[in-house]
This record gives C-alpha cells, sequence and structure tokens, in this order.
C-alpha cells in the first residue's frame, strides 16, 4: 500500500468513526425524546445546516425500536471527537432528567 493509499484509508476510516458517532448521539437523542439538530444548534449556533446530522437523523430507528445507549457512551464518542461543546449540552440534558 502506496502512503498516498494509506493516508486516504486513514481519512476514510476516520469518516466512518465520525458519522457512527453522529448516529449514536441522535439515536441517543431519539431514545430521550430531545431533538438532536436542537441540542446540535444550541452546542454550535453560528453553524448551518449539519449534513451529517441529517444523514444520521434518516438512519434512527423509535426508541421502541433502538436498544438502549448509555448516557456515558454517548458522552465518550462526544469526547473521543472533540466535541466537547455538544457533550456540554447533552450533560445538561442529563442531569435536567435527572431532577
Amino acid at each position: 500500500m502506496s502512503k498516498k493509499q494509506l493516508e486516504e484509508q486513514i481519512i476514510q476510516n476516520f469518516q466512518q468513526d465520525e458519522q457512527m458517532m453522529i448516529l449514536i448521539f441522535a439515536q441517543w437523542c431519539v431514545n430521550h425524546d430531545l431533538n438532536p439538530e436542537e441540542l446540535y444548534t444550541r452546542a454550535y449556533p453560528k453553524q448551518k445546516s449539519n449534513s451529517a446530522l441529517q444523514h444520521a437523523l434518516s438512519l434512527t430507528v423509535s426508541k421502541e425500536e433502538a436498544g438502549p445507549i448509555s448516557d456515558q457512551t454517548v458522552l465518550g464518542v462526544l469526547s473521543l471527537f472533540g466535541n466537547d461543546d455538544l457533550a456540554y449540552i447533552v450533560t445538561e440534558e442529563i442531569s435536567k432528567r435527572n431532577k
């Protein structure tokens, strides 16, 4: 494998992992009756529509069909990808739920 092919493979793997992170976030929101777009906008108010989030939303299922996603899982994947602002908003929502 050439250096260029290796770099392309690394980028492709990262993009797939990032898409999985977005899907986990979106499904966690659905599972907790939260609007993923609204939470994302609160975290990143200057960003316009997020096409990756839109794609992930098309892949979510109802909370009755979905398996559970723990709070720690969603926070962990958000942190892994450096989405600290979104993790903060998710933490706020978890706190509201636990009151």
